[in-house]
């Protein structure tokens, strides 16, 4: 199935933090078929003082249930440091959020999917509509490109930090 999982990272070297979570998706959740550019974006709902993050959109072909790979992208943050109790949106080296799973839907106290604030912000819609701009997923009429296009999270504009395959 493939899944959208959306990589963020504002402590430490960020770009080899988001690397390191690529490498480590590709071992234990699947096969890495493509990335978005990386992009610096300002903190949004973050801590007074927290640092400009990079933000990416990971699609993987994986034959993990949606359980199984949450738990898999959780042990993946907690090995590469960040801690399980911490602050709302507070500062961390690596974030991993499950954005889709193919056409599933799924909702519980864990795991909302598709993540229910895709359409709300630009540092994970942009992104993921560099990457897969025609998708369409479960419960929306537009596609990624078209909710970016109308898109209006006060947010500023996102720099792209690096582009090709950066892995």
């Amino acid at each position: 199935m493939e899944c959208g999982i959306a990589l963020g990272s504002n402590l430490g070297d960020r770009l080899a933090a988001l690397r390191e979570a690529v490498r480590r998706m590709s071992v234990g959740c699947g096969q890495v078929v493509a990335v978005s550019p990386v992009y610096e974006t300002e903190p949004v709902d973050c801590p007074e003082g927290s640092g400009a993050f990079l933000n990416a959109v990971v699609v993987l072909e994986s034959g993990l249930g949606l359980l199984e790979l949450l738990r898999e992208l959780q042990g993946i943050e907690r090995a590469m440091g960040r801690p399980g109790e911490r602050g709302r949106n507070a500062p961390r080296t690596v974030d991993l959020d499950v954005l889709y799973a193919g056409g599933e839907t799924w909702r519980d106290a864990e795991l909302t999917v598709p993540h229910p604030r895709i359409g709300e912000r630009r540092f994970v819609l942009e992104p993921l509509a560099a990457v897969r701009p025609g998708l369409v997923l479960p419960g929306q009429e537009r596609s990624a490109a078209e909710l970016l296009a109308g898109l209006e999270s006060g947010e500023g504009p996102l720099r792209i930090y690096c582009e090709g395959d950066w892995r």
